[in-house]
């Protein structure tokens, strides 16, 4: 229940306007007014996510490549491509891995290398992640020296469906990355994805130990519904289908923002866990703005800003 709570917090934080006129991106280049509503014409990119009260995330180009990211507390994703496709990503900051709704005080650092079939689809993920903590203070200094207290090494596979080539599953193996030790999984996750046309309309995933590369029994699993989509553009269609599985795969709660893998927006979602004697769902509902060229421009309380290419 702590997770459905979560997303209560995430939802009760995002829900009026912000109020911006005439903003500009990082090379001067004028944005889509969020007051007039007059869209852009022509190519696009998404350069950010705000609320009233802070923005949610900033995406930097290099031409037409989303290269860079801005996040909570001034955390970076950086994304470098071979050719056009992600290759990898690093990242450094900070993340609610325990799904309370804050950031977690300890900052982490990840590496992701990408994987591709012969013919182009992204079949595996592998991560190495790492947690630093601040030590105490050594006078005259205020704060203590970061260090390294943990280390993990993940490895995500992807699968699609034989008939309609959509992702169809990922299934995850983790385990502490200790120096002078065999290193061995010991914790794993499955997703399955559900479809209504090309949007996904349900997402299950379950969570459990595992030991000697053998699943064991399952221990949390959740159900991510979305309904009622609209016929729209949204907004996530202009971002990387690999970073998009990255930022899912970046915490276990992020599992509800699988909507951003789908071409239109759902106005209802449903969260669900399943563990509990009597699964009931936690309902979110919203209706979306939109510009001229059909591009959402607000839902959940998500102002979305886009730059001209």
């Amino acid at each position: 229940m702590k997770r459905i709570f979560y997303f209560i917090l995430i939802l009760a934080g995002v829900s009026s306007v912000y109020s911006c006129k005439d903003m500009l991106d990082e090379n001067g280049d004028p944005l889509s007014d969020l007051n007039n509503n007059t869209g852009l014409n022509g190519p696009r990119g998404l350069y950010r996510e705000i609320t009233d009260q802070d923005t949610i995330a900033e995406y930097h180009y290099n031409g037409l490549l989303m290269t860079k990211v801005l996040t909570d507390s001034a955390s970076v994703t950086d994304v470098m491509y071979s050719g056009e496709k992600v290759s990898k990503i690093n990242f450094n900051g900070f993340l609610d891995v325990d799904g309370d709704g804050k950031l977690d005080k300890d900052s982490i650092s990840y590496t992701q290398l990408f994987t591709y079939e012969n013919t182009g689809k992204l079949v595996s993920i592998s991560e190495n992640r790492s947690y630093y903590r601040r030590g105490p203070a050594v006078p005259p200094a205020t704060l203590g020296p970061k260090v390294l207290f943990a280390k993990t090494k993940t490895l995500y596979a992807l699968t699609y469906s034989a008939t309609t080539s959509k992702l169809d599953g990922i299934v995850m193996k983790t385990g502490p990355d200790v120096s002078g030790t065999q290193f061995a999984n010991t914790d794993y996750s499955k997703s399955s994805y559900t479809y209504l046309g090309d949007n996904v309309s349900k997402v299950v995933r379950e969570y459990g130990p595992m030991a000697n590369n053998v699943f064991g029994a399952v221990t949390e699993k959740y159900s991510y519904e979305y309904l009622s989509y609209d016929t729209q553009i949204s907004a996530y269609t202009l971002l990387p289908f690999a970073y998009k599985i990255s930022n899912l795969l970046s915490t276990e709660a992020n599992d509800f923002r699988s909507l951003i893998l789908s071409p239109n927006s759902p106005k209802r979602i449903a969260v669900t866990d399943l563990m509990q004697p009597i699964p009931t769902p936690t309902i979110f509902s919203t209706d979306y703005n939109y510009d001229p060229q059909t591009y959402v421009t607000k839902g959940f309380g998500i102002n979305y800003i886009y730059k001209p290419f």
